[in-house]
């Protein structure tokens, strides 16, 4: 198999950009790629590790396994009345796709652009941002068995999606592999601008009456505000979830902290932005060794050149114990630690 290489860096397969090497390593550009790959019986009892954009995870030690890189390409869709299903191999990178989205006037992504990371990744992680979350749009995916060797056709109900988690994080972690994404998309948009910070963006613009392509850019300039280019410093965006509590927990923080930043989600539940909370424990824009948050944003964790992922994972626990401390809140991590 021309596409499985032993003992590879993926240095350069992590957008935190610390050093690991994969054991074998199999760039994948179609689902005939993984049905050979996976009927070598030795390779499927080997740890198993899927890469898209290596956007949310942090290597802290050499991965003794396989390595899978989804590679595959193609963007298509098909005209639903009013709708359209816009489908994406696993491959494809995600801005990429919210881009073919906006040029063509199909509406419900735009509040998504700029996340990193590839189409694959997107049920995976259930991502969402400004508002909008991945399960109301998602259509469908399609998935390869490791264990049969067959493919498997996902709908949402059965993708068992919640805040940043789905069955693939859970229930089924390492039994399938996505090649490929739909989204249920229309022509016809429901803007969302409740987003507070859409909405002074927006208004900063003098835009009165947003266009889908309007979002898109004023979502993209927040995001370059306020998180580091990859390519530049090493990152992988939000590093903790925001976390969610009851309304009664809420009451009793926001008593003692009445400027606690804050959002519904869902009967008796509020979510805290978890930027803040770090934020309030001092750790903006600190450095620590070769580790530390971004200036312009608590939340994202950056590498200042060689950190070792060993070193932002123990930094990042510093962090969580500070939040714990003073807010008796327990941060989760988003980032999948290796």
């Amino acid at each position: 198999m021309s596409f499985l290489r032993e003992h590879v860096s993926l240095k350069n397969h992590n957008t935190f950009g610390v050093q690991a090497v994969a054991r074998w390593f199999a760039e994948i550009q179609s689902e005939a790629d993984l049905t050979e790959l996976f009927a070598d019986s030795k390779l499927q009892h080997l740890p198993l590790l899927v890469l898209g954009g290596g956007s949310n995870m942090l290597f802290t030690k050499n991965f003794d396994g396989l390595v899978v890189w989804m590679n595959n390409k193609g963007i298509w869709y098909d005209l639903d009345g009013d709708e359209v299903v816009l489908t994406a191999a696993a491959g494809e990178v995600w801005n990429d796709l919210v881009n073919y989205a906006v040029d063509h006037g199909f509406a419900g992504m735009e509040n998504l652009s700029l996340i990193p990371g590839t189409v694959g990744a997107s049920p995976v992680q259930n991502i969402g941002a400004y508002g909008v979350e991945l399960d109301t749009i998602f259509e469908s995916c399609r998935a390869f068995e490791i264990k049969t060797g067959q493919f498997r056709t996902f709908t949402k109900t059965e993708c068992g999606f919640s805040y940043r988690e789905s069955i693939f994080k859970q229930e089924l972690k390492g039994q399938y592999i996505i090649t490929q994404v739909s989204y249920r998309l229309k022509e016809h948009p429901e803007l969302h601008t409740s987003y507070g910070a859409i909405r002074d963006e927006l208004s900063r613009r003098q835009i009165t009456q947003p266009s889908i392509k309007d979002i898109s850019e004023v979502v993209s300039a927040i995001r370059v505000s306020k998180l580091p280019d990859p390519s530049t410093i090493g990152n992988a965006g939000s590093f903790f979830k925001n976390p969610i509590i009851s309304i009664d927990k809420f009451r009793q923080l926001q008593s003692v902290f009445p400027d606690i930043v804050h959002y519904p989600a869902g009967p008796d539940k509020i979510k805290l932005a978890a930027g803040w909370l770090i934020e309030q424990c001092g750790w903006k824009g600190k450095v620590k060794g070769q580790t530390g948050t971004w200036k312009n944003q608590a939340l994202v964790l950056v590498n200042h050149g060689y950190a070792t992922g060993n070193e932002v994972f123990a930094f990042s626990e510093e962090i969580i114990q500070s939040v714990l401390e003073r807010f008796q809140i327990s941060l989760e991590r988003e980032v999948n630690i290796i």
